[in-house]
């Protein structure tokens, strides 16, 4: 309390009465003696003008609109009141304070309060007029006095106690005085006694979250109205707000945005949410929220209710003042994005991606990681996980996601992006232009073919459902990271479209790629080889599961086999940068397998290729020529299997124990999925649930490994009596089977091989597997004994039918041998199966920096390199890469 003591303080006559005077930093307060608690009569300082020496011993205060006379004990007195009054309303001026309902600063106090009116209070003949704001309550003689901001006094709440009392009445308990209030009627009373029960809560509440998510100098303020020190929340929405949008908000539903607030509900305000706030910020929202609101529409602190509920239902559940994102209608690729955002910090993109129409249930395609949460939780992204958890049950726009789907609400409000409007378009001098009609000479927009970056045809199903007729479509990107849909009547006028405008934008020396019957064509910017410093520009043509380049002087590569790629993974850069595409492409005859790093010109065309890219190196279908394949083009789902029960599984009962059909089922499903992501390990899969995963695979292929056309002259061979002439049909029958098919029976049969050579441990010889195999491989359910005399039959001469030579059976015996070594290590307990001892350095080749490490046969670069950086303690950062190198010293690769 700055200042404090007895003054004399004159009623309308003029005679001074004693009274003990408070001063503290916001009120000029007066008592009828020092122990009352509770004022005759309060004056805001803010509220004070001037304060003058008015005679012997006299000083007047000087408020906007009523002047205040005081007479002190002595002159010196008076001086110190009113220096002290001076200083402290000054300060209040420099400081530019903070409105309060009870400043008469402002004329909107009314506005402010949370519950405002007459009540009858014992002890006072005419009825009080009472204020209920924030954690206190505010006694006035009249409406006019409290426009004015001279009150009577205030109660603290947090030492109160609200009791009903009868119909009309309530006691407001304080430990130092009962307030009898009576209101005019019982549901008056009813809505008083709420309104200061709130009180008591938010005078009870804790102030800390609130401090903190203020240090923001955005989140001092109401997102939405601008009023000052805002203690509420939209926690999905990441907004700060005040007590009377709350209220608004709350109307809006849980779907649109979830209330809380700052004070008092402190089990939700974890450090994740804190943080989140922190760096959105009141700013950040409105960016996207209020990036296009009319002054017109705007509202402030002293807007009215209703004022306020048409302005947050245009800005949050029509969407009106949004910044729309460039992919805004397009389903499939919102998801895609925000699949890409989530594992980066830049929780702006999110949020565009999200209130734009993105699922954040969305599938991402990986097995093992298979929503955008999952995704966040994997690249340690907290704030994204915190962003996605808050609206995984909000219902933000499910964008164009097929007929039927209900559009009211929101949707009702918002143009769909695939409603196409009809358009006369020209393609000349190198200027797409589109007219209004053919009559029409000046164009409603040009596209300059200079500025495209690429052209895909469209096929996807989501522009079906609300373009109705067009069945073919086809986009353009610019180098503004703009999109133009173009839809026509029919897939083969799209494509006379496409072809026309591909002639104009390409580079002559990439010319041949208009030959192709391409999906997708652009130029992108890539680096392979050994030349990774610098990135040189190329022509991509996606055909399929080929992607064609050439090069920005003319020459074409070889075209890349995509579902053939060992590995495809996004490389990410600083922020603001497109990220890299990597893909790593298996070796070639008499040539080393090379990497190629694609980047894409803008943002937006980049994650068209990545999805077109990601969808062609995938399986397409049931079919062998349609599943990801390894360079001897075996299925790679096949090669996972064989690769996995040849290290683990030539034990007893392997092929003949049946595993678990419900992870039989999960496990095919993520192999034929995306089999490059899978990795087989023991003891996280069991051998014979693989073992059942790779027969259900050939019993369910379509067409069957021996295909539907030669599968009956298979079965006729095995009549043959004489042997050799048996084995010469095989062979020639072999030689008809589709390359895919010649290869992956080839590798299959030699894994069978293998197994029969331990048939001692794990019983299954030659019959055996034939007994298994052949039903499985001719899709007869056994009805067809032939079909296990073929298995055995190309088991038995496995080497003439599939011309095996002396090196490669060598090959295979060596293996044989080293399986047998490590089944022998294994048993006596020496050492895991598989295990070897490695040594390793790290950055360099010092003896302080080597440490040796026990390999096991399953163990990924990935997990030495964490075992590695383990042993020297030294902690992952979000932006460390760590890679690993196998180094042959000796120089003979």
């Amino acid at each position: 309390i700055p200042s404090n003591g007895s003054l004399r303080s004159p009623p309308r006559s003029y005679i001074y009465q004693k009274r003990w005077v408070k001063l503290d930093a916001d009120y000029l307060r007066y008592f009828d003696s020092e122990k009352d608690t509770y004022s005759k009569r309060l004056i805001p300082v803010s509220s004070i003008s001037r304060v003058a020496s008015v005679g012997d011993q006299k000083f007047e205060v000087v408020t906007n609109n009523r002047n205040f006379v005081f007479r002190a004990e002595n002159d010196a007195d008076r001086n110190e009141w009113i220096r002290t009054l001076q200083q402290i309303a000054e300060e209040r001026k420099s400081k530019a304070p903070d409105r309060t309902s009870m400043s008469s600063a402002t004329d909107s106090a009314t506005e402010l309060a949370d519950k405002s009116g007459f009540l009858e209070l014992r002890g006072f003949k005419h009825k009080l007029f009472v204020v209920v704001a924030g954690d206190k309550v505010f006694l006035y003689k009249n409406a006019e006095d409290y426009r004015l901001g001279i009150g009577v006094t205030y109660i603290e709440m947090n030492v109160g106690n609200v009791k009903e009392v009868d119909r009309r009445g309530f006691d407001l308990t304080t430990p130092y005085k009962i307030f009898s209030f009576s209101a005019d009627s019982e549901q008056e009373k009813e809505e008083w006694v709420e309104a200061m029960q709130q009180s008591i809560s938010e005078a009870l509440s804790n102030s800390e979250v609130a401090e903190r998510i203020w240090a923001v100098e955005s989140n001092r303020f109401c997102a939405d109205c601008g009023s000052p020190k805002p203690d509420w929340a939209s926690i999905n929405l990441c907004v700060v707000i005040c007590k009377r949008c709350a209220g608004e908000h709350r109307g809006l539903g849980p779907g649109i945005t979830k209330v809380r607030s700052l004070k008092m509900d402190r089990k939700v305000w974890t450090e994740e949410l804190i943080e989140l706030f922190q760096q959105f910020g009141n700013m950040m929202a409105n960016q996207f929220w209020a990036a296009n609101v009319p002054p017109s529409e705007a509202i402030g602190p002293t807007s009215g209710n209703q004022e306020r509920r048409r302005f947050l239902i245009a800005k949050y559940r029509e969407g009106k003042y949004r910044h729309y994102h460039p992919l805004f209608g397009n389903q499939e690729e919102l998801d895609r994005a925000l699949c890409v955002a989530v594992t980066t910090s830049d929780l702006a993109e999110t949020q565009a991606l999200l209130f734009c129409g993105a699922s954040v249930t969305c599938d991402t395609g990986d097995p093992q990681y298979p929503t955008p949460l999952a995704l966040a939780e994997r690249s340690g992204q907290r704030l994204q996980m915190e962003f996605l958890l808050h609206n995984k049950t909000s219902g933000w726009f499910a964008g164009c996601r097929g007929a039927g789907q209900n559009l009211e609400g929101l949707l009702s409000a918002l143009l769909c992006r695939a409603e196409f409007s009809r358009r006369w378009c020209t393609l000349q001098d190198g200027v797409l232009s589109y007219y209004e009609n053919d009559r029409n000479a000046v164009p409603n927009g040009e596209i300059r073919v200079e500025e495209i970056v690429c052209l895909p045809l469209h096929s996807c199903r989501a522009w079906h459902s609300c373009s109705g007729t067009h069945e073919g479509t086809f986009e353009v990107y610019t180098e503004a990271d703009r999109l133009y849909l173009f839809g026509l009547e029919n897939p083969d006028s799209a494509r006379e479209w496409l072809k026309s405008i591909a002639k104009s934008f390409v580079h002559p020396h990439a010319e041949e790629l208009l030959a192709l019957d391409f999906e997708r064509l652009g130029r992108l910017h890539y680096k392979g080889g050994l030349t990774l410093e610098h990135a040189q520009e190329g022509w991509f043509a996606l055909v399929g599961s080929t992607l064609h380049v050439c090069s920005e002087d003319g020459c074409r590569q070889e075209p890349l086999q995509l579902r053939k790629l060992q590995e495809l993974c996004e490389c990410p850069c600083p922020a603001g940068r497109t990220p890299w595409l990597g893909g790593r492409l298996p070796a070639e005859p008499r040539r080393a397998g090379r990497t190629l790093y694609i980047q894409g010109e803008r943002k937006l065309d980049f994650l068209g290729w990545v999805h077109a890219i990601q969808k062609a190196a995938g399986s397409s279908g049931d079919t062998l020529s349609e599943q990801q394949l390894t360079e001897s083009d075996v299925p790679l789902l096949v090669d996972r299997c064989i690769d996995y029960i040849t290290q683990c599984g030539m034990r007893q009962g392997i092929y003949r124990k049946s595993g678990q059909n419900s992870k039989t089922t999960s496990l095919l499903e993520v192999l034929q999925r995306d089999a490059r992501r899978v990795r087989l390990k023991e003891g996280e899969h069991q051998v014979d649930d693989v073992a059942n995963t790779l027969k259900r695979f050939f019993r369910d292929l379509g067409d069957g490994l021996f295909t539907r056309r030669w599968a009956p002259d298979w079965l006729w061979a095995t009549a043959l009596e004489d042997e050799e002439e048996k084995v010469g049909e095989y062979r020639q029958l072999l030689a008809a089977l589709p390359l895919v098919n010649r290869a992956t029976l080839k590798a299959l049969i030699n894994h069978l091989f293998r197994v029969q050579c331990f048939s001692g441990e794990n019983q299954m010889n030659t019959h055996n597997l034939a007994i298994v195999f052949g039903p499985t491989l001719f899709q007869t359910d056994g009805k067809d004994y032939k079909a296990g005399r073929v298995v055995e039959d190309l088991i038995s001469h496995y080497v003439e039918i599939f011309n095996v030579n002396d090196q490669e059976m060598k090959k295979q015996q060596d293996e044989i041998t080293a399986i047998m070594k490590m089944r022998e290590a294994s048993s006596s307990g020496t050492q895991q199966a598989g295990d070897f001892i490695c040594t390793v350095y790290l950055e360099e080749k010092k003896t302080e920096t080597e440490q040796h490490v026990k390999v096991s046969a399953t163990m990924t670069a990935e997990e030495l390199t964490f075992e590695i950086l383990d042993r020297r303690k030294i902690v992952m950062k979000e932006k460390d890469y760590w890679s690993c190198f196998e180094v042959n010293e000796r120089e003979e690769a």
